[in-house]
């Protein structure tokens, strides 16, 4: 069970109380406010975070059983939606998955929260765990999905390990849009990735 999951559960069958979206929100937003600012995770406590929301403690301890608990959905909340995938072949889908990636590199709000964290989640391995189950491996899955498809419908090697090329298609764009903020993201940038990788793995015709 994930640390979200558990959470709701608490709350629903042990405090009873309904939970204010409004609340939750200036909490969130003030958790991403530290980080956005460069505020070390480490240094990032309840009491500041309550500080800065303008609640209580106690608020905060009412929705989440601590700090970790509290980022995992702060991670979420920094993420953008997931694209809605054309269809129409293997590689538009592609494309447009590798543009969300751009598209979060281009939102300063987000990558600078995002570059924070990542920078210090070795220090704090639940929120990493938490953040890869809920985030990171839906969007694989999504990926692997749309490279299947691709072998099944021909426009892809079937012999061609998917989680390998997954590996291939979203590192040069995560590289650039997170590990190297100053990298320059040219609006053409995800079909370039696409069709390079891809040069080299259609099927052969006999």
């Amino acid at each position: 069970m994930s640390l979200a999951d558990s959470r709701g559960r608490q709350e629903g069958h042990s405090r009873g109380r309904p939970r204010s979206e409004a609340v939750e929100r200036s909490i969130i937003e003030g958790a991403m406010k530290l980080l956005e600012e460069g505020v070390p995770l480490g240094e990032v406590s309840i009491e500041r975070i309550a500080r800065t929301a303008g609640v209580g403690k106690a608020t905060i301890y009412r929705r989440w059983r601590g700090k970790e608990e509290l980022f995992v959905d702060v991670l979420r909340a920094a993420e953008p939606p997931e694209p809605e995938l054309p269809g129409t072949s293997m590689r538009d889908d592609l494309v447009v998955l590798l543009e969300s990636l751009r598209q979060r590199g281009l939102i300063n709000r987000s990558s600078a929260i995002l570059h924070n964290v990542f920078a210090q989640m070795k220090s704090s391995p639940k929120i990493w765990t938490e953040y890869h189950e809920t985030v990171i491996e839906p969007r694989r899955r999504i990926v692997f999905g749309v490279l299947r498809r691709g072998q099944r419908n021909g426009e892809l090697r079937d012999d061609v390990d998917v989680e390998l090329l997954n590996d291939l298609f979203v590192g040069p764009m995560l590289l650039r849009s997170i590990m190297r903020p100053a990298a320059d993201l040219p609006e053409d940038l995800a079909e370039r990735i696409v069709d390079t990788v891809l040069e080299g793995l259609r099927p052969t015709t006999p």
